[in-house]
């Protein structure tokens, strides 16, 4: 398989993050509907931070989110826009499905899970630098 690589004027990378957002409570509030608006709002929070939202599904009580990042987007400040745009939109959007389940103005729980992906295993990477050839004195 292929490494698609990206650039910017300074660097070449391939960064990919799998994002896990669990609704409050893990109430299981998410229908097809709320899912493809999901969808969307991470689509386009993405693409104004420089970054791809490469795959996306979910349950009724979570989402995954595979997202090519971009160097200079901070994870901390990523997930952050994703989940207030997301929840703003969906509460108000769905707002009669959203109520059934939440008395507060509130969609996910303050934790999310990140897993960086992508390229080769770890041992593979640490055996690659160890076997440099390196300068000799």
């Amino acid at each position: 398989m292929k490494t698609n690589l990206r650039s910017n004027s300074h660097s070449v990378f391939a960064i990919h993050l799998h994002l896990v957002f669990v609704t409050k409570y893990r109430r299981k509030v998410i229908t097809a509907e709320i899912l493809t608006r999901l969808s969307e709002v991470f689509t386009h929070v993405c693409e104004k931070q420089k970054c791809i939202l490469s795959e996306f599904n979910g349950e009724p009580d979570h989402v995954h989110l595979l997202i090519d990042l971009a160097p200079d987007t901070l994870i901390s400040q990523l997930v952050a826009s994703l989940k207030s745009a997301s929840s703003r939109i969906v509460r108000k959007e769905f707002a009669l499905q959203v109520n059934k389940y939440y008395r507060k103005p509130v969609f996910w729980s303050d934790s999310y899970c990140v897993i960086s992906t992508g390229g080769a295993p770890l041992e593979v990477l640490k055996q690659y630098i160890q076997n440099q050839h390196a300068p000799e004195n």
